[in-house]
């Protein structure tokens, strides 16, 4: 039996830096400090996050004084008004690759008819760039939803940042036969593209894979999708104990990544499990043959 680790599995650079900043944060202030939303899309790191004396809040209306950690993910710049109404102190931990996108749509919106950004629809970066799009934003989740959309001479299409990148090529290759002219920004982030690449070379070389995260955490699920494509005998864990003999059943080679938001620790813990299933089984096995 062997166990391979995906390349550049786990934590992005933009969700270390959050993490960072969040602790920094809660060193340095004295009163409550909140996140509007997860930090990040692992229940494991929020939990944690909260024994700090972190709190995860979805309605703005509970956060009455203290500081409120803008996530990775970021918002909308009528949530930093209303923050700011509430006299409410920011501290911004929107990854930056983000904020160069929210700045890029913002931009677009001065000046280009419509927007098309492709993404999901309820994931919090889709909300927060879509306010920058000054109503011109339109939200495509795949391809098919092309084909409710009219003719139009101009548009522009960019992508969640951690969008699927034979998704986004999907939706690209549709929308030209929509639009005369149409302008495409891959604002899908170098890190994603890269974890995206080495699942996928990882699923072609392994009986079991098995991706390790969040079940809320849309790159991880992108991931789980990915490498489902290729291999049907693809795993989306979010804890280690989700982890089972018959899953393991046959398996000679088997693969494991985690997403942007999926600490090391989860990886570790995984490779742990298997390692121990795997013992059990081979136990088993033991002690029937020597039955026969």
């Amino acid at each position: 039996m062997e166990i391979i680790i995906a390349k550049n599995s786990g934590l992005c650079y933009g969700v270390k830096r959050a993490l960072k900043i969040a602790r920094q944060t809660r060193l340095q202030k004295n009163d409550q400090v909140f996140t509007l939303g997860d930090l990040i899309h692992n229940p494991q790191v929020i939990t944690d996050l909260k024994k700090l004396g972190i709190h995860s809040v979805d309605n703005m209306n509970a956060i009455k004084v203290g500081t409120v950690i803008i996530r990775s993910h970021g918002v909308s710049p009528e949530i930093y008004r209303m923050l700011e109404k509430k006299q409410i102190e920011i501290v911004d931990a929107t990854c930056p690759i983000v904020k160069k996108i929210q700045k890029l749509v913002a931009s677009l919106a001065e000046e280009e008819e419509e927007i098309i950004i492709v993404g999901n629809k309820e994931h919090p970066e889709i909300k927060g760039l879509i306010g920058f799009s000054k109503g011109k934003g339109t939200i495509l989740e795949n391809e098919k939803q092309v084909r409710n959309l009219p003719l139009k001479k101009r548009r522009v299409i960019l992508a969640q940042s951690t969008q699927d990148l034979y998704l986004f090529e999907k939706v690209v290759a549709s929308l030209i036969e929509k639009t005369e002219e149409l302008k495409v920004y891959n604002t899908i982030c170098h890190s994603t593209q890269t974890r995206q690449k080495s699942t996928s070379k990882l699923a072609s070389s392994v009986d079991t894979l098995f991706i390790v995260g969040g079940k809320n955490s849309s790159n991880t699920f992108k991931l789980y999708q990915i490498s489902k494509r290729i291999l049907p005998n693809t795993f989306f864990i979010e804890i280690v104990e989700q982890i089972t003999p018959r899953m393991l059943k046959g398996a000679k080679k088997i693969g494991l990544s985690g997403g942007a938001s999926t600490p090391p620790e989860a990886v570790k813990e995984a490779v742990k499990k298997i390692k121990t299933s795997f013992a059990h089984q081979f136990q088993r096995e033991n002690i029937v043959q020597c039955q026969r």
